[in-house]
């Protein structure tokens, strides 16, 4: 169990005791509702949240809380005055992890993130203790929250997500990452980043702090790579370090054979879908290999990954087989998931698709391109949920005039649908992004 000592906690925020009472805290907490006995309340405050309204509640478990307005709190409780308490999180989070021999790994990229974190994660912890970030907690305060874990480790794997120019930086200079993944350059969070190109170079900021980086070699977009780091890189073509040959799909899953340069070849075999999780699983291997893991070990714990909740999950229909994949959506993930419809079909191919997010003035763009390329493909109905989802619905019946498209405002009125239409024969992709709460579509 981590523990900290008020005097660490002083010296790493930089804050003034205002009331003194413990003398350490077992760990730090942001919520009250789930803080435990012995923690440090970090009273965070947002735009539509403010910590300090809960730190009576969080001190009656709690024994100590940062603040940035002193509260009345009971004695006994150790009351830390700070000016900012997000930053005085983040300085927790760094004065952890550089006080720590620990070797840490940072994946960023635009999908694969939570995969490929995961998948290191399940291999590592064959040999090694691993922190490893909780979920998907990759911004300001999840990755920090995530490190003040930070006990007696021998790793840490890290997810780092980025909406802005700059985000990367800051999770970099608070992690210190030792090696560096970029899964993947795709446009996706567009009404932060503004371009492709900014987004590029905020996923390169993990460059500036990292000893080894280990890049997609296949994806046009990782190009003009900038600082001295050594690189490693994995991909399906000639010349990469780590390289995948042989594939075999079925419905349970797939099989590859994994070349490594200069050091032979085994077999994997992972039980979840999806081209895309063979270049997550060979960043994994890049990885473990570079952490003195035998390839045998890769091979059989990547065997043994089952998948990360919400993301191409295999659901059943009134008989029909669904493809649920409902955490997120970008052009190039929706890309993804449509191509394993298509590859999965029995009968009809029937694609649920709700409105990609955060793509600022690139979304009608994006969604017209979408039904474009769906007309071009063995899709038989689309069922198209959301405003922006009426400009895919409009390209794709005028892209052929026998496909059925329909467009609905809401998930609810998409079951309907569905379930009016769909049959045992049938393929069904659930596919959206998190707002559109594409679940409502298989909940009663």
């Amino acid at each position: 169990m981590s523990r900290y000592a008020l005097t660490e906690i002083l010296e790493a925020t930089s804050g003034r005791l205002i009331l003194r009472g413990a003398d350490a805290f077992s760990g730090v907490s942001i919520d009250s509702r789930t803080i435990k006995v012995g923690e440090l309340f970090v009273a965070l405050q947002g735009e539509r949240f403010d910590g300090h309204l809960f730190v009576d509640e969080a001190l009656k478990k709690g024994v100590g809380a940062i603040v940035s307005y002193p509260p009345v709190v009971p004695r006994g409780r150790s009351i830390i005055h700070v000016n900012n308490t997000l930053q005085a999180l983040q300085r927790i989070a760094r004065y952890r992890r550089l006080s720590r021999q620990v070797s840490v790994i940072g994946v960023t990229g635009t999908n694969g993130k939570t995969t490929t974190k995961e998948m290191i994660t399940v291999v590592l912890n064959g040999r090694y203790k691993v922190l490893s970030s909780r979920g998907n907690l990759n911004n300001q305060i999840g990755l920090p929250l995530c490190l003040t874990d930070l006990d007696d480790h021998d790793m840490a794997v890290l997810e780092m997500g980025a909406t802005k120019a700059g985000d990367i930086r800051e999770l970099s200079d608070i992690a210190r990452p030792d090696i560096g993944v970029i899964t993947n350059i795709g446009p996706a969070h567009l009404e932060g980043f503004g371009s492709l190109e900014t987004v590029r170079d905020t996923k390169y900021e993990i460059l500036d702090f990292v000893k080894t980086a280990v890049l997609n070699a296949d994806d046009p977009n990782i190009k003009d790579i900038p600082g001295q780091c050594r690189i490693v890189t994995f991909g399906l073509k000639e010349g990469a370090d780590v390289r995948a040959d042989d594939i075999v799909y079925d419905e349970d899953g797939l099989s590859f054979r994994v070349y490594l340069k200069d050091e032979g070849s085994a077999d994997v075999r992972l039980s979840v879908l999806g081209l895309f999780n063979v270049y997550n699983a060979l960043a994994a291997v890049a990885v473990c290999r570079l952490l003195n893991v035998p390839i045998g070990e890769i091979s059989s714990s990547l065997g043994e990954f089952g998948g990360v909740p919400m993301r191409l999950e295999l659901k059943e229909l009134k008989g029909a087989l669904v493809i649920s994949d409902l955490y997120n959506a970008n052009p190039a993930s929706m890309e993804e998931a449509v191509k394993e419809l298509v590859r999965l079909r029995r009968g009809r191919a029937v694609a649920v698709l709700g409105d990609m997010l955060e793509l600022g003035p690139y979304g009608e763009q994006a969604h017209r391109k979408l039904g474009r390329w769906l007309a071009t493909l063995n899709v038989d109905v689309l069922i198209a949920v959301g405003d922006l989802m009426s400009y895919t619905c409009e390209e794709f019946s005028a892209g052929n005039g026998n496909l059925k498209a329909l467009h609905v405002r809401d998930p609810r009125e998409a079951r309907e649908i569905l379930l009016g239409m769909v049959s045992k024969e049938d393929t069904v992709l659930i596919k959206g992004s998190r707002g559109m709460r594409l679940e409502g579509v298989l909940e009663d």
